[in-house]
C-alpha cells in the first residue's frame, strides 16, 4: 500500500491560507503643549517654581561659603596681602630700625595673621618705650605708634647718669648729667627700689619754687631724706609722708636766712 500524499502545514492565523498578516510598527511621538491640559501645565510650572525657590537659599549659601573661604585663604594663607612695610611714629629715643627689630614681624607675613597685641608688647620691652600701639594699614603695612618715657630725674650710678621716669624705670644712661633734671641719689635705682620710690614721691610733692631751687634729693634711708638746694642750703625732709605739708612749709621758709631747714615734722619746724 503506497503512502498517501503528505499533508502540508500552515502557520499564522489566516485560516490555513498560508499568508501572513501585516506587521504593526509603533512609534512614540512627543505630544505638543496643546495636548497637556492648561491646569496641568500650571501645576507643573508652580512645582518647578517651588523647587527653584527651595534650592535658591542653598545655592546662595554655598556661594557665600565659597567666597568667604576664598577670601580667608587669600588673607590668611597667602602672601598676597603680606607685610611689606612697618611705619613708625612718635619715636625720638628709639630708632625705626630698633622698633622694627623689636616687632619681629617677618617680611611677607600675612597681614591678617599678625598678632597686634603681642607685637606691641615686644616693642614695649624697649627701655625707652612706655607704650606702643600697632595697627594694620591695608593692604601691606603695619603702623607702630610709640609713646616714650618722660624723664623726671637722673641718678648718678657707676660713673653714669641713669635717667628714670615717674615710675622709677631706668631707660637711658648718659655720660653727663642731663640739663634740666634734678639728681636723685639712691643706691640702686629702679621701680622696685624703696628709696627710688620715696624720692619720686618727694619730687611729686614739691612746689614750683622748690623745684626751681632743687639741686638733688638724697635718700640715705626711708626716714632720712634730704633736699639740697642751689647755693648749698639743705631741707631735712625725713620720710616721704605728708609731702605737701612739708613742701608748703619749706617754701614759706626759703626767704629766711637759714642754711638748714628741718621740716621732717611740719608742725614743729626748726632752722638754723
Amino acid at each position: 500500500m503506497s503512502p498517501g500524499p503528505a499533508r502540508g502545514r500552515t502557520s499564522g492565523g489566516d485560516g490555513g491560507s498560508g499568508r501572513r498578516g501585516p506587521v504593526r510598527r509603533w512609534q512614540l511621538v512627543r505630544a505638543g503643549s496643546d495636548a497637556v491640559p492648561a491646569s496641568t501645565r500650571r501645576f507643573m510650572a508652580r512645582a518647578r517654581q517651588r523647587r527653584v525657590r527651595a534650592a535658591l537659599p542653598w545655592a546662595v549659601a554655598a556661594g557665600v561659603v565659597a567666597l568667604v573661604g576664598l577670601v580667608a585663604w587669600t588673607l590668611f594663607g597667602t602672601g598676597l596681602f603680606g607685610v611689606r612695610e612697618v611705619r613708625v611714629s612718635g619715636g625720638e629715643l628709639v630708632t625705626p630700625v630698633q622698633v622694627r627689630n623689636a616687632a619681629a614681624v617677618p617680611d611677607g607675613a600675612p597681614l591678617a595673621r599678625v598678632d597686634l597685641e603681642a607685637t606691641a608688647r615686644r616693642i614695649g620691652r624697649l627701655p625707652a618705650v612706655e607704650r606702643a600701639t600697632v595697627t594694620r594699614d591695608w593692604p601691606d603695612a603695619l603702623v607702630v605708634t610709640v609713646t616714650e618715657r618722660t624723664a623726671v630725674a637722673a641718678v648718678p650710678h657707676d660713673g653714669q647718669f641713669e635717667v628714670i621716669d615717674v615710675t622709677g624705670v631706668v631707660f637711658r644712661s648718659l655720660p653727663e648729667q642731663p640739663a634740666g633734671l634734678p639728681l636723685v641719689r639712691v643706691a640702686e635705682p629702679g621701680p622696685a627700689d624703696p628709696g627710688t620710690r620715696a624720692a619720686l614721691e618727694v619730687l611729686a610733692a614739691l612746689t614750683p619754687r622748690l623745684r626751681t631751687e632743687l639741686a638733688d634729693v638724697t635718700v640715705e634711708g626711708l626716714a632720712r631724706i634730704t633736699l639740697r638746694l642751689r647755693g648749698g642750703r639743705e631741707v631735712v625732709w625725713g620720710d616721704a609722708t605728708r609731702g605737701e605739708d612739708k613742701a608748703r612749709v619749706a617754701t614759706a621758709l626759703l626767704d629766711r636766712d637759714a642754711d638748714r631747714i628741718d621740716v621732717s615734722v611740719p608742725d614743729v619746724v626748726t632752722f638754723r
